[in-house]
């Protein structure tokens, strides 16, 4: 079960092994996407039905009739990796041996629909993914197993994404020879130690160019590719348009007024915030291609000390 890209290795795995045999794939419905609304298929759709097993895309995967339908596949072991619904307790019933979910964070920090994105928001040094057992609480099952990685100096949310994608697979097939060997245990989580991480929305990149460089600098990368991190800027026609940042780096040594233009280099547009600065690699003005801040600003004028942000 499961509806984003991060979990079509370990899909893939589950579709090669010969510890285990693939029933079937439950997914969201196809969805309209991108300015031209064009309905398309979740990525484990697409590959699922290169597999030849069932697929099935309930709109709302508690009601009764949709259960039936899993029910009918009489799976042993059901494995989650973000699907994006919460799971009633007759499906998380259903399996003979375990319902596992495979969650991008070692729990209980970051439980719930963000784990990468939060983990470099909030400066961690390290994350990973877990095997845990599920229960009706949001990501509050006991342990199986967890993998652990370090957060890289420059990462962005795109790249520990695929890297978290990448250990699914060691994980999972070391969490079955677990459960067959009857070696499998179950870690209560401790609930003083948990944190949240909200689904992310387009306003998630918003900035707030009174916190520091440091926090700015890690939600540009965190934002990135999605929802992506963007600012406020005015045009000539003295309309606001948002400037999405790709890239970025703090500057801690300037200073100034918090969201002005404070500098330009080779590298670069300098813009002050609340503590130190940011270094403006690579923007998107709204309707526009992505170039380089020192394309950009010859072919839009952002002369010292225009502020952005609304």
């Amino acid at each position: 079960m499961g509806s984003g890209e991060i979990g079509l290795p370990t899909l893939q795995w589950l579709a090669q092994t010969s510890v285990a045999k693939l029933a079937g794939v439950v997914t969201q419905p196809d969805k309209p996407t991108g300015r031209s609304q064009t309905v398309t298929a979740p990525l484990p759709k697409r590959l699922a039905a290169t597999l030849g097993v069932p697929i099935l895309q309930p709109v709302k995967v508690r009601r009764a009739e949709e259960l039936d339908r899993i029910a009918e596949l009489a799976p042993d072991l059901i494995v989650v990796m973000a699907y994006g619904q919460i799971l009633p307790k007759r499906l998380l019933d259903m399996p003979t041996l375990a319902c596992l979910n495979l969650h991008a964070s070692i729990l209980p920090r970051h439980r719930g629909a963000a784990p990468i994105q939060a983990a470099i928001l909030s400066g961690d040094g390290f994350t990973g993914l877990t095997v845990m057992y599920m229960a009706e609480g949001l990501d509050t099952g006991d342990i199986l197993l967890t993998r652990r990685i370090v957060i890289r100096r420059r990462e962005t949310g795109g790249s520990l994404h695929d890297r978290l994608a990448a250990l699914g697979p060691e994980a999972l097939s070391s969490a079955f020879q677990l459960i067959l060997s009857h070696q499998a245990v179950r870690i209560p989580q401790d609930e003083s130690k948990a944190t949240y991480a909200a689904k992310l929305e387009r306003e998630s990149g918003r900035i707030d160019w009174s916190q520091d460089c440091w926090r700015l600098d890690r939600l540009i990368r965190a934002m990135n590719p999605w929802p992506g991190a963007f600012t406020l800027v005015r045009t000539d026609e003295n309309a606001e348009k948002k400037l999405k940042i790709h890239k970025a780096l703090p500057v801690h040594r300037v200073s100034g007024q918090a969201s002005a233009v404070s500098g330009m280099g080779e590298r670069g547009i300098v813009v002050a915030c609340g503590k130190g600065a940011l270094l403006l690699l690579e923007v998107q003005l709204e309707g526009k291609r992505r170039l380089s801040a020192p394309e950009f600003v010859r072919g839009f004028a952002l002369p010292i000390g225009t502020k952005l942000g609304p």
